[in-house]
């Protein structure tokens, strides 16, 4: 049955980029559990508590974009190795500098964001405004969060040099 009412050939491009999506998610999820668990130094209470928010609602969003291409009649990817092999994100090697931690995370922002922008755009041609609207949702939140960990990281180059 049909439920949606959308043409599902139109959603075969969305389903790609949401599939693409939760792989970057996916990688991006396990980078903040390697920074959650591997930060120290002065800054250690404020970003232990910040990647571990960050982790949490990176889960959350996991399971929704999952939840949304199972909507749309497909299935999501859900290996590990399919995670690795369509993410635009790297693995994040052990980093022991916070400073370093935060600033991979902003460029993880910046591939998600990317992925964002190409599923709204085939979710627009689609005429799909559920997961438009979904990732819409998603975009605005990471784009905050992407200007809060970037004044933080500002404030410790100026700390640095002063």
């Amino acid at each position: 049955m049909n439920y949606l009412g959308i043409d599902k050939a139109k959603t075969t491009k969305t389903v790609k980029e949401l599939n693409k999506l939760l792989a970057c998610y996916h990688v991006y999820y396990q980078n903040l559990r390697n920074f959650h668990w591997n930060v120290q130094g002065e800054n250690f209470f404020a970003l232990h508590e910040k990647f571990e928010k960050l982790y949490q609602d990176a889960r959350r969003q996991i399971d929704e974009i999952a939840e949304r291409i199972l909507t749309l009649r497909q299935h999501p990817l859900s290996n590990m190795s399919d995670y690795l092999e369509a993410s635009m994100i790297e693995e994040a090697d052990k980093v022991e500098e916070d400073r370093e931690m935060v600033s991979t995370t902003l460029e993880n922002h910046k591939q998600l964001i990317e992925c964002m922008r190409s599923v709204l755009d085939a979710s627009g041609t689609a005429g799909d405004e559920g997961t438009t609207d979904l990732i819409a949702g998603f975009l605005g939140d990471i784009e905050k969060k992407s200007w809060m960990l970037d004044a933080w990281l500002a404030h410790q180059r100026e700390a640095v040099t002063a």
